[in-house]
């Protein structure tokens, strides 16, 4: 397999492959191009989004610049898109965003993973799940999502919020960690 597989398959894999580096190079000059853009240049914004993204549902995409994300390839979102300002997505695993979902300012969603261990972390080594966010999702502004989470349907989570696991559909969420305060569900851990 190559390193790429790897990440791609949730295995460890080397961090500073020459062929990852490179696709990653080649993300960060077109994330530089749009965020160069006037905001006024929506034709052209919509356009470097749907050749970068891996999947956009519709033209009614809107990613308020600055944007950041590590492939961009690995990113799909769906019809009637929005994110604010400072979206920030490490997207070495899948990231999968249903039908009319907002993201409100500086929100992280992170894919990547490394070692607790040292010794382990510094031989760059590192592994990476997917992040599945379904339909009519709200996540508020400030909130980190951590690697192979899926949060459900209809669902909000609160500003300033750490989502470090599943948070099931038809809920309100809040909270470090993220816990669920109002809905037909409830984690058994809550």
């Amino acid at each position: 397999m190559t390193e790429k597989e790897k990440m791609l398959a949730g295995l460890p894999y080397s961090a500073v492959d020459a062929q990852l580096l490179k696709e990653l190079n080649e993300c960060k000059d077109v994330i530089h191009r749009y965020n160069e853009l006037l905001p006024s240049m929506m034709d052209e914004r919509t356009s470097l989004l749907k050749g970068l993204l891996g999947h956009v549902g519709d033209d009614k995409i809107l990613i308020n610049q600055p944007f950041y994300c590590d492939y961009g390839k690995h990113i799909s979102v769906g019809k009637r898109f929005f994110a604010n300002f400072n979206f920030t997505v490490l997207d070495e695993a899948r990231v999968t965003v249903g039908d009319d979902c907002f993201i409100g300012p500086n929100v992280s969603i992170y894919t990547a993973c490394h070692s607790t261990d040292p010794v382990e972390r510094n031989t760059r080594r590192e592994w990476a799940l997917p992040v599945t966010i379904g339909d009519n999702v709200w996540i508020g502004g400030s909130v980190t999502i951590l690697a192979g989470v899926t949060i459900g349907d209809n669902v909000t989570i609160g500003a300033g919020s750490v989502v470090t696991r599943d948070i099931p559909s038809n809920v309100v969420a809040v909270g470090n960690p993220c816990r669920v305060i109002k809905g037909n569900h409830s984690h058994p851990d809550d």
